[in-house]
């Protein structure tokens, strides 16, 4: 089953200089209709002009299961994994978090703590990545300006593992 989602991003006006404002990331988890459904393991990173890793903001995956077994399969979010998760030890505190459910999930990164705040003016993308055991993989990265000096917009597609993405800086 193919899933073709609109990615929006929107960034309000923001003033000042360096900014210790909040990043906000909502995305859709489409309900898969296969024989075995797995909650996707999730990685979100903001990434620099030259695809460097500028913060790794979250990484959902099964933390609960015995004797980390759940870190075995986080190799498969690869991009992420070869960027910043192979020099990472996980769990990594304030990072690391369940899966979700299929649905909308929403989470806020206050910017002081994942380090936004100290990210110089340029260009950066929202990269987030999906991987699923016994399913697919999908990465979708959203362009936007930090510092925001107006109101942007931006837009990219989603497959299968990825429905809807925005992000909002307050």
């Amino acid at each position: 089953m193919k899933l073709s989602r609109t990615l929006a991003l929107t960034l309000p006006l923001v003033s000042g200089g360096a900014m210790a404002a909040d990043l906000t990331v909502k995305f859709d988890l489409p309900q898969l209709n296969v024989a075995e459904y797995h909650k996707p393991y999730v990685a979100i990173w903001v990434e620099r002009a030259d695809q460097t890793v500028a913060s790794t903001l979250a990484v959902l995956y099964d933390v609960k299961k015995p004797n980390n077994a759940g870190e075995k399969w986080v190799k498969d979010l690869r991009t992420w994994w070869r960027k910043a998760g192979r020099d990472s030890q996980l769990p990594i505190d304030g990072v690391s978090g369940a899966t979700r459910a299929a649905g909308t999930q929403t989470l806020t990164f206050a910017g002081a703590k994942y380090g936004l705040d100290k990210l110089p003016a340029g260009d950066y993308k929202l990269v987030i990545e999906a991987a699923r055991e016994s399913g697919g993989r999908e990465l979708v990265r959203v362009p936007f300006t930090w510092p925001a000096k107006g109101k942007l917009a931006a837009s990219a597609t989603g497959k299968e593992e990825l429905g809807a993405v925005s992000i909002a800086v307050q």
